[in-house]
């Protein structure tokens, strides 16, 4: 009974464990950030420093085009908030009327209690 619970779970093992042994037994593959030299192969300072100069820029760069980036999504996320807000108050008048007219209907429709006569009871 154990090998056969054994054996329903390893499916589920091997597709669990799958990836992560591939992963293993793949060559390490370094990433590097794309527009970034590598400075420390230069020897000489000056070039050293002008690569590091150019690795700043280009960071700068980066950030500054992100920076836009993000503000433009703030931008658009303000706008759709304020349109969202505005449909909101629309639909609460929208609401709010439909609610009187329908207690004026329900006014109407129910009949006028008749007052029973004082002597009866």
């Amino acid at each position: 009974m154990a090998a056969l619970h054994a054996l329903r779970r390893l499916p589920r093992l091997l597709l669990l464990a799958g990836p992560v042994l591939l992963a293993l037994l793949a060559p390490a593959v370094t990433q590097d950030i794309r527009g970034l030299e590598v400075c420390t192969a230069e020897k000489q300072i000056e070039r050293r420093t002008g690569c590091l100069q150019a690795n700043i820029e280009y960071l700068q760069q980066a950030l500054a085009k992100l920076s836009r980036e993000t503000q433009d999504k703030i931008a658009a996320a303000g706008r759709d908030l304020a349109a969202a807000r505005a449909e909101i108050a629309t639909l609460k008048s929208a609401l709010a009327k439909l609610s009187g007219d329908l207690a004026e209907l329900k006014a109407r429709a129910e009949p006028k209690a008749k007052p029973e006569p004082a002597g009866k009871k």
